[in-house]
């Protein structure tokens, strides 16, 4: 089936998806505006300060004298990009321990699930605080994403295991053993287009769960808080009082936008691990065509 057949059978047959779709192109088009912002990001009091939204600035401007509509598009962008690089990170981290555990077994399995559970029952959180003490000087954007990354992919690999133990007692992988290919190309070219799947919706719930992780972080001044993100915009919000002094637009439309982005995202991930399962996909198609 080709990519463009399942997304019309999901925009048709899934109400999940499809506001779980207009949600996210929402926010991603709000952060691809930020290639045509006026302003660089960091610079400040450039426009007149604390002013509510009007016309002229629909998202109200900050008591940094930023404009807070073309600052939340590039957080927006950047804490996008942020949860991007961390699902695609763990995702390769995942696929790797998955598969060899799943297929290769024995020895191989216990030491990899071993090192899997080893990293379930790490307390992210505490990590990542002492990760920015220890490396307060030199944190960014980049380091804080492969920390979270390394952090991140134990659940999902458990996942890819079981689902490979399935596979590999197929049928379909005997007759490519008996064929000549070896592990890595039945690995590869028989069972990933099985996984993938699963792969791309757990993605999405691991960048909702970056996201949230980043922002929380942010907040508490726990990452660089010049890298403009919906956490670093809060994070000055806060230095600055804004709810006290009445600057509610600094903080109120930051979030909402979040958790627009956190619901659009938990949709979408619903909606492709229903779609993934045969019989909830056959329910809704029969459903929606009866």
């Amino acid at each position: 089936m080709s990519f463009l057949t399942t997304l019309r059978d999901l925009l048709r047959y899934n109400l999940q998806f499809s506001i779980g779709a207009t949600l996210t192109l929402v926010i991603v088009i709000l952060a691809g505006m930020s290639f045509f912002s006026p302003y660089d990001p960091l610079d400040t009091y450039l426009v007149p300060l604390d002013m509510p939204p009007l016309w002229q600035y629909p998202f109200g401007t900050t008591s940094r004298g930023q404009d807070a509509f073309w600052l939340l598009t590039f957080a927006l962008r950047n804490t996008l990009l942020f949860g991007i690089t961390v699902a695609v990170l763990s995702r390769v981290f995942s696929l790797t321990v998955g598969l060899l555990a799943g297929y290769v077994g024995g020895r191989t399995d216990r030491v990899l699930m071993a090192l899997n559970d080893t990293f379930i029952v790490i307390p992210l959180f505490p990590i990542l605080v002492l990760f920015y003490f220890v490396l307060r000087d030199h944190m960014n954007w980049a380091l804080l994403a492969l920390a979270m990354a390394s952090l991140g992919w134990a659940y999902d690999a458990r996942l890819i295991r079981s689902v490979m133990m399935s596979l590999k007692t197929r049928e379909f992988t005997r007759t490519a053993m008996f064929s000549g290919m070896n592990g890595p190309e039945i690995m590869v070219k028989q069972h990933l287009p099985f996984v993938l799947p699963i792969v791309f919706s757990t993605a999405l719930n691991n960048i909702n769960w970056s996201i949230g992780l980043e922002v929380t972080l942010s907040v508490l001044g726990f990452t660089n808080i010049d890298t403009p993100t919906v956490g670093t915009m809060l994070f000055w919000a806060n230095q600055h009082s804004a709810l006290i002094s009445g600057v509610w637009w600094w903080y109120t439309i930051p979030t909402v936008f979040i958790m627009l982005t956190f619901i659009g995202l938990f949709l979408l991930a619903v909606s492709l691990n229903d779609y993934i399962d045969p019989r909830s996909r056959i329910a809704r198609m029969g459903g929606g065509s009866a």
